[in-house]
């Protein structure tokens, strides 16, 4: 039976939001506002950091174990998307687990290329550009720009199947992740994590951040 119920936390929805912002500022600052691309990169970090240790020690929905499923249950899925029936699942499908999973990726290897990348002139660069020799450093900037490319691909597919959601299945999927809350036929439990855990988890992600940030160097 259909039921209106919790399933997105708090911070799932707060990364969330916040990389739809600071991506694409990031993009924004990278050619002449260099201070502003490196802070913005730094915060982007942090999230992600926060994002991947919430996979494992966050809310039921936020954790890899709950969406991350067999290739089988993924390739069991497809057909229903030729259905206008509703998802089974409560949070991701199979399909969109693997998607998130993806995505999740493709911005850590956005993240660790420029971490590591220097400009032709060696005058800009990030903190741990020193650690490799120069050439090394301008191919980390090459795949900092192909990396883009490609989590630039992704951004579309997803927002593409989010439509697909909404127009065709009849699933707002954008209102669910505003509010945590979207209609749900599965009976299965959610447990949500306690306000210490999002606390401690959040400093271990500022700090891995800062300690990047800075090098390595305390």
């Amino acid at each position: 039976m259909n039921q209106v119920r919790k399933i997105w936390d708090a911070p799932t929805r707060l990364v969330h939001w916040a990389l739809v912002v600071l991506i694409p500022f990031s993009w924004w600052t990278h050619d002449d506002h260099m201070d502003w691309h490196l802070m913005s990169g730094y915060a982007v970090l942090g999230l992600l950091i926060f994002r991947l240790l919430w996979g494992f020690v966050g809310s039921t929905t936020a954790r890899f174990t709950h969406f991350v499923r067999a290739p089988g249950e993924v390739l069991g899925y497809l057909p229903s998307l030729l259905t206008r029936e509703r998802s089974q699942f409560t949070g991701h499908n199979p399909l969109g687990g693997w998607s998130s999973l993806v995505l999740l990726f493709a911005l850590l290897s956005q993240l660790v290329s420029g971490l590591f990348a220097v400009d032709v002139d060696g005058l800009e660069s990030g903190p741990l550009s020193y650690r490799v020799d120069f050439d090394l450093a301008r191919q980390f900037a090459n795949w900092h720009e192909t990396s883009f490319i490609v989590l630039q691909v992704l951004i579309v597919v997803h927002i593409a199947a989010v439509l697909f959601y909404l127009v065709y299945k009849r699933s707002n999927l954008i209102r669910s992740m505003i509010t945590g809350s979207g209609i749900s036929n599965d009976a299965q439990p959610i447990t949500f994590a306690s306000w210490w855990r999002i606390g401690c988890v959040t400093i271990v992600a500022v700090f891995v951040a800062w300690w990047v940030a800075a090098g390595f160097q305390l």
